[in-house]
């Protein structure tokens, strides 16, 4: 629950004490603003939340600004929607990107820019999560319905990154004709599209780290997991995608000599 104070903010210690007789597990207390304070707890019903609101008046007037209850099933249910919404995105993405190469067969199949790109957003994805679940273990972040929206967008922005480069090499692959290096073809397309990758990029992360500086608390965790997976989708699409299409390459060569 959020409350704001109209008058002086009570210590987190005097409302961890005041909330301890309704035995509400662990109690987790964050300052917001001036007279702002965010109370988290278990899950509740609506008795002892009238009788919460009612003990923390002796601190003086103040107005509940949210109050929002998730249940062990709410919250696996909203689990099990993330993940098959982000799933439904990458499985997506694979075949529209193998529909937009269907162009170029040799020396990979348009398909393996799909699957070369879905690992790239996996990896950007997982130090994402990771990072922001490393940092709940020190802080008090709250994972909800916007950190889902930041991943959705991160697979978004990063696959359109690595489609920048995707779509040079194959440009540079149709200007060549038959014969081409395909590694030389790589090295050309990642420095004919670096600039641009990290112009972008800098631009929307400078956007962010305002966000996340001065925006409010409801989306500043919202915006740090973008910087993450933003910064990471940049360095992906260059050092991590690109490597990968010249590795399957070189396995397929191989299998042919």
């Amino acid at each position: 629950m959020e409350i704001e104070f109209s008058g002086d903010r009570p210590a987190p210690e005097k409302i961890n004490e005041k909330l301890a007789v309704f035995e509400l597990g662990e109690i987790i207390i964050q300052k917001i603003g001036d007279k702002g304070v965010v109370i988290r707890f278990k899950d509740i019903d609506e008795t002892l939340h009238q009788n919460i609101i009612n003990s923390l008046k002796e601190y003086g007037d103040f107005e509940e600004l949210r109050f929002d209850s998730v249940g062990p099933i709410l919250g696996e249910e909203t689990k099990q929607k993330s993940l098959w919404a982000i799933l439904l995105v990458v499985i997506s993405i694979l075949i529209y990107i193998a529909w937009a190469f269907r162009r170029i067969s040799f020396p990979l199949k348009s398909w393996k820019y799909g699957v070369v790109a879905t690992i790239a957003l996996f990896h950007d994805v997982l130090i994402a999560t990771g990072s922001i679940s490393l940092l709940g273990h020190f802080t008090d972040i709250e994972i909800g319905a916007p950190f889902v929206a930041a991943l959705l967008t991160i697979l978004g922005y990063s696959v359109n990154d690595t489609i920048v480069v995707f779509d040079r090499i194959r440009e540079n692959i149709l200007r060549q004709g038959a014969k081409f290096d395909f590694e030389k073809i790589i090295n050309k397309s990642v420095a004919e599209t670096y600039v641009r990758s990290l112009n972008t990029s800098l631009t929307v992360l400078f956007a962010l780290i305002a966000i996340f500086i001065f925006g409010g608390e409801t989306i500043r965790y919202f915006a740090l997991t973008l910087i993450i997976g933003i910064g990471v989708g940049t360095y992906s699409s260059i050092f991590l995608a690109s490597p990968l299409l010249f590795s399957w390459s070189m396995i397929k060569s191989k299998k042919h000599t």
